[in-house]
């Protein structure tokens, strides 16, 4: 369930709180051999601005595009003094919250203690040149949060926030899908990808989505999808036509950070041309959760996955398929037998998107980047039932960071625009881009208009004005259960009506009455809840355990 991004939002915060208690010189990367001249931002207007090696731009559909380029170093401080002020709202949706979600200054600080050894060890793991970008980066950071940490050192462990979600108390946070197809399941037989981010961390946090294009002084050019303060890369692709995303996986909670997943991604995407590279650099890493890594290669015209975890490694690859799928569970043989993998499957929903992945391209005779558009936002359970609006088992959850496209031959990518993927999937062509980029001294957009999918009506229709107005209602009557606050019964059937098929509005009337000792209420919305689809067997669970329960108190 949602609510549980609280509890990610109390440990990353306090974990970026930790960072100045491990603070020490060997922590900081030496940059002296890189061009140290500080770039001179001059702004064009409130919404672009250049710098002698980048600009920053928003388009027509509210992405913020971005070019930069240079050394590790120069490529971190044009980014920095480009995204200066959306840095600082990004890091104020994040920290703003501490307080809110942690009033306790002594919980803070023994939070901060056990955070702090927990991260100690991290700066070991990353690579000196992404460091150096993220030293850059911290010359920008906003003078308000000094008294949480160091810059460096707070941006540094802000990239093991993926990490960190998925691997606390199960956190998934997340339902992120993805698919690829290519020879005969594609018109003209050349691979396409598509992927949902459904890395909700609060809607502030998707507000400014930023669309990348970086001209690394080594290594391949590349794009990403990414936010201010991000270097790493969560999904991307550079000029040689190689892909990366990534889907989390089972994880425990780790005992020590190692290499943040989007840093792996990230060096892929840079230095690998091929399947076989991009598996070479993934090899030589230690990470500390477990991921998916979706690659797919335009010189290899297939997918695959790259399967790693703290203990054990594997690739999935169909030779003599021609699609992919991948949710959140592993597929390859170096996972058969493992316990965890097998349990989250059984009991996630993973495999129920995989199912719905599998059969909407079997229903699809052949691939286009618009019908993998439609996919991404379709947001019907199997068979096409109503499953509730948000229910972490529909492909498209209406919370996703953003959805994205890939074409590699053609090195054409689409990206969503808001609201979720329901508005434009914008397009680009990293060919054109990184030829024209550096002459571009006006910031003028970079997206191919000609080539944009239009957005989904869906947003402005009547469901979809419920659905936001049930997000807002559903916070309400969560927080009124947690601090046993008084709610007039309106409101409960409001949520009811909202969203009647989602199995989540009355599993919260049904906690709200059992909590106000309204039993035989709580059992009607309990069972209610039951003829629903149900998002895991730990949700239908608890479900259980409340019948159960008020069906003993009725009988006493």
């Amino acid at each position: 369930m949602k609510v549980r991004i609280n509890i990610l939002l109390v440990f990353l915060l306090l974990s970026l709180m930790s960072c100045g208690v491990s603070k020490s010189l060997k922590d900081v990367p030496d940059v002296s051999s890189y061009n140290q001249q500080i770039p001179k931002r001059e702004k064009i207007s409130d919404s672009s601005f250049i710098t002698e090696k980048g600009y920053l731009t928003k388009n027509k559909f509210g992405q913020w595009e971005m070019y930069v380029s240079g050394d590790p170093y120069q490529i971190g401080l044009n980014t920095g003094s480009l995204t200066q002020e959306l840095f600082e709202e990004q890091e104020h949706a994040f920290l703003s919250k501490v307080d809110e979600l942690v009033p306790s200054r002594f919980k803070q600080y023994l939070l901060r203690k056990m955070l702090a050894w927990y991260n100690r060890k991290m700066y070991l793991h990353v690579p000196e040149e992404f460091k150096s970008e993220i030293l850059g980066v911290s010359k920008y950071a906003a003078d308000a949060y000094d008294y949480v940490a160091d810059d460096y050192l707070r941006i540094l462990y802000f990239h093991s926030a993926h990490d960190i979600g998925h691997a606390l108390q199960d956190l998934m946070l997340v339902g992120c899908s993805s698919f690829a197809a290519w020879g005969n399941k594609t018109e003209d037989g050349k691979l396409i990808i598509g992927r949902n981010f459904d890395f909700y961390a609060g809607d502030p946090f998707a507000k400014n989505k930023i669309i990348a294009f970086v001209k690394p002084s080594n290594g391949y050019p590349f794009m990403s999808v990414t936010w201010a303060g991000m270097m790493g890369v969560v999904s991307g692709m550079n000029n040689q036509g190689l892909t990366v995303t990534i889907n989390a996986g089972k994880s425990d909670i780790p005992w020590v950070a190692k290499t943040p997943i989007s840093i792996l991604t990230r060096e892929i995407l840079q230095y690998a041309s091929n399947i076989e590279e991009a598996i070479a650099i993934a090899k030589k890493r230690h990470v500390f959760v477990s991921e998916s890594i979706f690659i797919g290669s335009d010189k290899d015209n297939r997918a695959i996955t790259i399967e790693v975890s703290p203990n054990n490694f594997g690739v999935y690859d169909l030779e003599n398929s021609n699609q992919l799928i991948c949710s959140n569970h592993f597929q390859s043989e170096a996972y058969a037998n493992d316990e965890k993998n097998t349990k989250h499957k059984a009991e996630s929903h993973s495999q129920y998107r995989y199912q719905r992945m599998e059969e909407l391209l079997n229903e699809t005779p052949k691939l286009t980047p618009e019908i993998a558009v439609h996919m991404l936002r379709n947001k019907e359970g199997l068979d096409d039932t109503s499953i509730g609006y948000g229910n972490e088992k529909a492909i498209n959850q209406l919370l996703a960071h953003h959805g994205i496209v890939f074409k590699p031959a053609e090195r054409l990518v689409w990206v969503s625009s808001n609201p979720y993927q329901l508005g434009e999937f914008v397009a680009y062509n990293l060919n054109t881009i990184f030829n024209e980029a550096p002459k571009n001294k006006q910031a003028e957009p970079l997206n191919n208009l000609a080539l944009t999918i239009e957005e989904d009506p869906f947003q402005y229709t009547q469901a979809y004005m419920d659905y936001e107005a049930y997000r807002i209602l559903s916070r309400q009557v969560e927080k009124a259960i947690s601090n046993n606050e008084q709610l007039v019964p309106i409101i409960l059937e409001e949520l009811q009506k909202l969203n009647p098929e989602y199995w989540q509005a009355y599993y919260l009337v049904g906690k709200y009455n059992y909590e106000k000792k309204y039993y035989r209420a709580a059992l009607n919305a309990f069972e209610k809840a039951k003829t629903k689809e149900i998002t895991t067997v730990p949700d239908q669970e608890q479900i259980d355990l409340y019948i159960k329960k008020i069906k003993r108190k009725l009988n006493e």
